[in-house]
Parts: structure tokens; C-alpha cells; sequence
């Protein structure tokens, strides 16, 4: 049985990740690109999975985008829709800030 370094607990009942979803200060962002593209970046993240998060943004807002320095970029402007996918992940929306 595997112990968490960070909690101490079995790594099937760890909770670090979900106690680290609940302490982020999110922020949304649009930015311009080539071309006159627009992307929104999210950014804040800290001590969770960001590649798994990036996953199911870009699924759930069926676009593409990247993780890359504890920031996700997502093809288009989805700042409204990025709340709710991200409170769907089990973020806090009061942690949640638009830019």
C-alpha cells in the first residue's frame, strides 16, 4: 500500500488534490495572437494535475489549446464558458477571476 508524502494517507483516500482545487487563485484572460486570434488563458494553478485539467477543458469546450507553465491556453474566447467547466472540476467559482 502506497502512502501520500503530503498527507500521510493510502493514495486512494488522499485529498491533497482536492484541498489544492479549494486554496487556487484562478484568473481568465483573453489574449490576441497572429493573425488576430484569440485565446484564453487560464493561469493560477498550483500543486494540481494540470495536464489532466487541460484534458477536460479542451473537451468539454470542444477546442483545442495546450499546459505549459502552470498555465492553460485554449483556442478562442470561452471566458464565460471556462467558469463552468471549471466548477464542474471541483474549483471554487468565489477563486475564480476575470481579467
Amino acid at each position: 500500500m502506497d502512502i501520500c508524502p503530503k498527507c500521510g494517507l493510502p493514495l486512494q483516500a488522499c485529498v491533497c488534490e482536492e484541498i489544492a482545487k479549494t486554496e487556487q487563485r484562478i484568473q481568465i484572460q483573453t489574449i490576441k495572437k497572429k493573425f488576430g486570434k484569440v485565446n484564453t488563458v487560464v493561469s493560477g494553478f498550483q500543486d494540481v494535475d494540470l495536464k489532466t485539467i487541460a484534458k477536460s477543458l479542451k473537451q468539454e469546450l470542444a477546442c483545442g489549446g495546450t499546459a505549459k507553465d502552470n498555465v492553460v491556453e485554449l483556442q478562442g474566447d470561452h471566458r464565460v464558458n471556462v467558469v463552468r467547466a471549471l466548477v464542474k472540476l471541483g474549483f471554487s467559482e468565489e477563486t475564480i477571476e476575470k481579467v
